[in-house]
């Protein structure tokens, strides 16, 4: 089953975006993301109902940051994809009756919750700008390394 990369991909963008100085078109970002600039431009009219990011039109238009880096966390990209499933597992539904698929269901359902729920919190505590400063550091290491081997 394929996993779904939506949001890793959304990050992806937004930090080259933050990195320009200049707007980003739909066939750059999609480039980036080895993908259709249609499908860019889909995923980022979502992000601008959001009010994340903005776009303009013509000549030096495309999408910039609509917000600080600080002020968007994880969880408001994630929201603004439409919140989606994070799990990819699921329950059994093929004997509903069943008291074993009961049992198991439940306790599944718990760990589910309880997983969502730390992962949601934790998606709200990450903010752009702390994955932008550790773009930056790992950015600064692979230059310096560059740099010793010559």
């Amino acid at each position: 089953m394929k996993r779904n990369s939506r949001l890793s991909a959304v990050l992806h963008a937004l930090l080259h975006m933050a990195e320009r100085d200049r707007p980003m078109t739909s066939e750059e970002i999609a480039a980036c993301l080895q993908t259709n600039a249609v499908v860019v431009r889909r995923t980022m009219a979502g992000l601008r109902e959001a009010g994340l990011v903005t776009s303009g039109r013509g000549h030096g238009g495309g999408w910039t940051m609509a917000r600080a880096l600080e002020d968007i966390s994880l969880h408001d990209i994630y929201a603004a994809l439409g919140e989606p499933m994070l799990f990819q597992m699921g329950n059994a539904t093929e004997s509903p009756g069943c008291l074993v698929e009961q049992a198991v269901n439940h306790a599944l359902d718990d760990a589910f919750a309880e997983a969502e729920a730390l992962l949601i919190a934790r998606l709200g505590d990450v903010t752009l700008a702390m994955l932008a400063e550790d773009f930056k550091q790992r950015f600064a290491k692979q230059a310096a390394a560059r740099k010793q081997r010559g």
